[in-house]
């Protein structure tokens, strides 16, 4: 199981890290929320730990972020605020639980145990959401996101990005393409692929310094951040 820790105490968050290695999960610090954003949208995990007072952007805005995206990945709120408004407005932004520092590591190991073995029935959600560098695509919502805004798209424009997304970096021909999106609905000789991924330049790319969508000539289209 792989653990996202943002906190920014460099001596709780080590040993935190280390009580969660003894227990056999795998866990990754971050010490500001800009950083954890990022990191999310390139790596998966399991669970979230989100400290509130950090750098940057606090882990009630970063709780936030992710569930406009992620409905399914538990988050447990670490923190020294113990008022009933603080874990108020953490349980507002959709946190699973709140734990208010110092707290026994044994106690979050329980909880977090807890919330992990709820989301094991659903854990085939979890591949509804497909990460491309800072593109997210969820498959269940028909939402797309990139560097953390929403991208609105039309149905064929969506089916087309969940198709190269799926692809995983692969090149995939117009002929694939035309197969798998429009169902041999129209001639394959028009030019309504090209016009499609154009479309999708436009709204995927064109804001953004990382190009996704690329030609590979002669053969067709992939996705990739490279």
């Amino acid at each position: 199981m792989n653990i996202l820790l943002l906190e920014d105490d460099l001596i709780l968050s080590a040993e935190l890290c280390k009580f969660l290695e003894s227990n056999h999960f795998t866990c990754d610090k971050i010490y500001d929320g800009e950083t954890f954003l990022r990191q999310i949208r390139n790596s998966s995990y399991d669970l979230y730990l989100l400290d509130i007072n950090v750098p940057k952007i606090s882990g009630l805005d970063v709780c936030q972020t992710v569930r406009s995206f992620d409905k399914n990945t538990p988050i447990i709120i670490i923190s020294a605020y113990g008022d009933l408004s603080d874990k108020k407005d953490a349980f507002t932004r959709l946190a699973d639980d709140y734990l208010v520092k110092p707290f026994q590591f044994e106690e979050l190991l329980l909880r977090m145990n807890s919330l992990l073995r709820r989301k094991a029935p659903s854990e085939t959600n979890d591949r509804e959401l497909i990460r491309v560098d800072d593109l997210i695509v969820n498959k269940t919502e028909q939402k797309v996101y990139r560097g953390g805004n929403e991208i609105s798209l039309t149905l064929k424009e969506f089916q087309l990005l969940v198709y190269l997304a799926e692809a995983q970096g692969r090149t995939v021909s117009k002929q694939q393409i035309t197969e798998h999106v429009w169902e041999h609905n129209f001639n394959t000789n028009t030019n309504t692929v090209e016009v499609y991924i154009n479309f999708l330049r436009k709204k995927i790319d064109k804001d953004f310094k990382v190009k996704l969508i690329h030609t590979r000539s002669g053969f067709g289209y992939y996705l990739s951040p490279l």
